[in-house]
């Protein structure tokens, strides 16, 4: 017999795989079925198909393909390569091609795909990579929600009119964030309070939402319905919309659940009547949104406008958004105009046909009705319950407008004049006079500021080059263009400072 039959037992070489597992755990101490169990539970080592490090060593593989996976640094290094070839637009570039300035085509540190680029926080602070369900998510206070009645007195200090739009606004806004902090009142389900604003242009329609979202310290998004197109054709998709306010929210993803988006130009979004064609940004768009409005899920880009694959998206839950949707609906009068004059016809009972012709404010007479026939489908009214209109601008409003808000237009110019020393003062007749020609261009309160404008020309242009003078007055005659402003000169022995230090 050889010395190799009688060698002693060594329980560590490869032999013992082919005894019993009892005999195993009696030789050496040792199970061998919980050795095979975490054979089987270990991950097998991925190799990176360039450099051929394990990913222990080079970390986390990024899929390229079936079995194929390249390390970070392998592939960030080719994009560094690329560059210095002229593909990525940077100082080495030797050729004329920029891959940069060229659409839809970006490249990214691939740092961001693993924590290192923009970060997504929730509402503590932390990056969404660590696990949140750790941390319970805050929710509002429903001791400190602003009542109705003081939200609007703070609208009140910056917006001119319009106390019926306000008065619907801050009690849909005071009952969207209570729901939002209560959840559920006794099992009974709070549906959202989605506004839908009717007005004519330059009726504040868009300076309310962003005043209102100022007050309340909440992101607010604003986005034009007219740039929206359905999924797979040129222009925006639905979500970005969201997008926009994660944006605005600093990618705070719990503060952006909580925020305001607002849709203006929502009436371009009408079916289109008589056409054979794909309405796919209109009707479509409509659809689309229909479930964002009502509350879904989107998966959205960070710090991008449009999805990628080199972008790192995240998932925002649109149900405690509230959307608040305006739009000016021309020929929506006309419309009315029908609806209220079908029983209109000869006799005693009769209404006459031009009974509403005068009446500016028959916005405010809108029906669902009304909305259907401009072309608004059923399912997306219905999911926009509050519905109401602006007031008309008249000549009083547009005088409030011009002096009585916190910024109004006169006191930004006056503070404009006020750093040259000099005084501004508007004659009440000259405000007149300008609330009169905003009217006769029907630009709403947007008129207002480009005909101050045009005669403010002159003067602070004229008023730089002398120092003399020290107070400016508007009258109605120098709006009318019969006349000219009033220019005092400064007292006797007055010297500016401006004029002593030059």
């Amino acid at each position: 017999m050889s010395n190799q039959d009688f060698r002693e037992f060594d329980p560590n070489e490869t032999e013992i795989a082919d005894i019993s597992d009892d005999v195993i755990e009696e030789v050496t101490g040792k199970d061998n079925k919980e050795d095979k169990k975490d054979n089987q539970d270990k991950k097998p080592t991925e190799f990176c198909y360039m450099c051929r490090r394990p990913d222990n060593i080079c970390g986390p593989l990024i899929k390229m393909a079936p079995g194929m996976g390249v390390c970070n640094e392998c592939m960030q290094r080719t994009f560094d390569s690329m560059g210095n070839f002229g593909f990525g637009g940077g100082d080495n570039s030797k050729s004329n091609m920029d891959m940069s300035k060229m659409p839809n085509i970006s490249f990214l540190n691939l740092g961001n795909l693993f924590g290192e680029g923009p970060k997504v926080k929730n509402a503590h602070g932390a990056s969404t990579a660590k696990a949140e369900e750790d941390r319970p998510a805050p929710a509002i206070d429903i001791n400190n929600i602003i009542p109705p009645h003081k939200i609007k007195a703070m609208l009140d200090e910056y917006v001119v009119g319009q106390d019926y739009a306000k008065k619907v606004m801050s009690v849909a806004v005071y009952n969207h964030y209570k729901r939002v902090a209560t959840g559920t009142m006794d099992d009974i389900e709070i549906e959202k309070s989605n506004m839908l604003m009717l007005g004519p242009t330059g009726s504040g329609k868009t300076y309310l939402v962003r005043t209102l979202a100022r007050l309340l310290d909440v992101p607010l998004a604003i986005t034009d319905a007219t740039s929206l197109t359905e999924a797979g054709y040129i222009g925006d998709d639905i979500e970005s919309v969201v997008s926009k306010l994660l944006a605005a929210a600093g990618n705070d993803v719990e503060r952006c659940q909580q925020g305001i988006i607002f849709i203006d130009e929502i009436d371009k979004l009408a079916k289109k009547k008589n056409t054979n064609q794909r309405d796919v940004s209109g009707e479509s768009v409509q659809q689309g949104m229909l479930k964002l409005l009502e509350g879904a899920d989107v998966e959205v880009p960070i710090g991008a406008s449009s999805k990628n694959a080199m972008v790192p998206t995240t998932t925002i839950n649109t149900r405690n958004i509230l959307f608040i949707c305006g739009g000016a609906f021309p020929a929506m009068d006309e419309i009315i105009k029908a609806r209220l004059n079908k029983h209109s016809s000869m006799g005693f009972m009769a209404d006459l046909k031009d009974k509403y012709d005068n009446d500016k404010n028959i916005l405010q007479k809108v029906t669902v009705e009304d909305l259907r026939e401009f072309g608004m489908i059923p399912e997306f009214i219905g999911r926009l319950p509050i519905v109401f209109a602006t007031e008309m601008l008249d000549e009083d409003m547009l005088v409030r407008i011009l002096k009585e808000p916190k910024n109004a237009i006169i006191k930004q110019y006056a503070k404009l004049l006020e750093l040259d020393e000099v005084k501004l003062e508007f004659e009440e007749e000259a405000l007149h006079a300008i609330a009169r020609k905003a009217l006769d261009k029907k630009l709403g309160a947007r008129g207002l500021r480009s005909i101050i404008e045009e005669f403010m020309l002159d003067i602070m242009y004229e008023i730089p080059k002398d120092d003399n003078i020290g107070q400016v007055i508007i009258t109605g005659d120098y709006i009318e263009k019969k006349g000219g402003p009033k220019i005092l000169v400064r007292a006797a022995g007055m010297i500016s400072d401006k004029a002593a230090a030059q």
